[in-house]
């Protein structure tokens, strides 16, 4: 899905359309999008991982999913590295203007990259999401161990009935702060280790499914 670069301080907004369909208040068996279009603006985006001008992000053309494509998110230790190079994060401050009468919340993210890990190193993936304000965050963490050497594929996903929604009415930046970290261990520490989000063209993408539901009548 094509992006746009973020500019430093700048807010960059992405629109997309889909043809009208009918979301159901109860668990559907698929993902099922609003009838009209989503405006997902980047407020903020910070941090070692993804430095201005890095990362980028996509609505898909159904409304079901957004891509956050970085450049330059890599973890590493050993030989080469500097000393902060172990880990690195990004935090995304999402807004997502939603249609009337429709909320949303994060299904499944689904995380790839590559990994080279000697003998003795271990690297961990980690995400956390919550809205603004609320108590309610959901992390997931994935390891790896090794001696590895290849490309790695990581999903976090919630039942239906386990998803936190976005509050009916009220407009509330949703936040996602991952994390990549990279640990020497017992490894030879003349060797390198290290783990990044990437993909075959050299930039790391990161793919959010969205699942949808109509807000109770009183709370349009």
């Amino acid at each position: 899905m094509p992006g746009a670069l973020l500019a430093g301080g700048a807010t960059a907004a992405f629109l997309a359309s889909s043809l009208f369909t009918q979301a159901a208040p109860i668990a559907p068996s698929s993902i099922i999008a609003p009838p009209d279009k989503i405006v997902i603006e980047v407020a903020t985006v910070n941090g070692s991982g993804c430095p201005i001008g890095t990362a980028a992000v996509a609505v898909a053309p159904d409304n079901t999913a957004f891509t956050v494509t970085y450049s330059q998110y890599l973890a590493q230790v050993g030989a080469g590295s500097k000393p902060t190079d172990f880990r690195k994060n990004c935090q995304l401050n999402l807004i997502v203007h939603v249609p009337s009468g429709f909320t949303y919340a994060i299904a499944s993210a689904d995380y790839r990259g590559y990994a080279h890990l000697e003998n003795g190193a271990s690297a961990t993936q980690k995400a956390s999401y919550y809205f603004q304000g609320s108590p309610d965050t959901a992390t997931r963490t994935h390891p790896f161990n090794g001696p590895y050497d290849n490309d790695w594929e990581a999903t976090d996903s919630t039942d239906w009935g386990q998803l936190v929604w976005a509050p009916c009415g009220v407009q509330r930046n949703f936040n996602i702060n991952t994390e990549l970290r990279a640990n020497a261990g017992t490894s030879d520490p003349k060797t390198n280790s290290f783990i990044a989000m990437d993909s075959t063209d050299g930039n790391i993408q990161t793919i959010y499914h969205l699942a949808w539901k109509q807000c109770p009548d009183r709370q349009r």
